[in-house]
């Protein structure tokens, strides 16, 4: 067994790393740039909701109060006729990605925190790099990947977007099973 606190460098190492390659997907590559579709008169439906004076959250339309509400047949005329939308709707403001960067970096330290546990639960010191490799890169694997999938049964979301987010999981699991075989004690 490995104690935690003994795998802060692969810890912060792969984190940085699995950063640095989020940045080039996204921004050099710009692989996800389609991810989203283009709403027709994109202004009149920025002017339609902000009419309602929203408050930032998540939103379902329609929406019902109880399970029992959803055989009424005014919900079920309106859900039929559609359409049914699930929304999230931030503040305006500056186009500042400072908070939701730090808060990425964050995660992935978290991710890479729960690699080192689980492989350090799991193996000693001066295991073999392909049984590091294994746990380590597996739990993170887990982490940067299946929370997507809920998306695309419960919401639709197309299941085009969770490949992309299961390949670029997959780039991020690799580097940090790769620097944990590198740098286990």
């Amino acid at each position: 067994m490995v104690p935690v606190t003994a795998l802060w460098l692969p810890i912060v190492v792969s984190a940085v790393l699995v950063f640095i390659a989020s940045s080039i997907i996204h921004m050099v590559l710009q692989l996800h740039r389609n991810d989203w579709k283009e709403v027709p008169d994109e202004d009149g439906m920025m002017d339609a909701l902000r009419a309602h004076n929203l408050a930032p959250g998540d939103y379902c339309v329609p929406r019902v109060n109880s399970p029992s509400a959803m055989k009424d047949p005014a919900f079920v005329a309106k859900f039929k006729r559609g359409p049914v939308v699930f929304m999230t709707v931030l503040p305006g403001g500056d186009m500042a990605m400072g908070a939701q960067l730090a808060q990425w970096f964050v995660f992935s330290l978290v991710v890479s925190l729960f690699a080192g546990y689980v492989a350090g639960a799991a193996l000693p010191a001066g295991a073999d790099y392909l049984a590091v490799f294994r746990f380590a890169g597996t739990t993170a694997f887990i982490a940067y990947t299946m929370g997507f999938y809920p998306q695309s049964i419960w919401y639709k979301r197309p299941w085009s977007l969770q490949l992309k987010n299961t390949v670029d999981g997959l780039i991020y699991a690799l580097l940090t099973a790769g620097v944990f075989g590198w740098l286990w004690p």
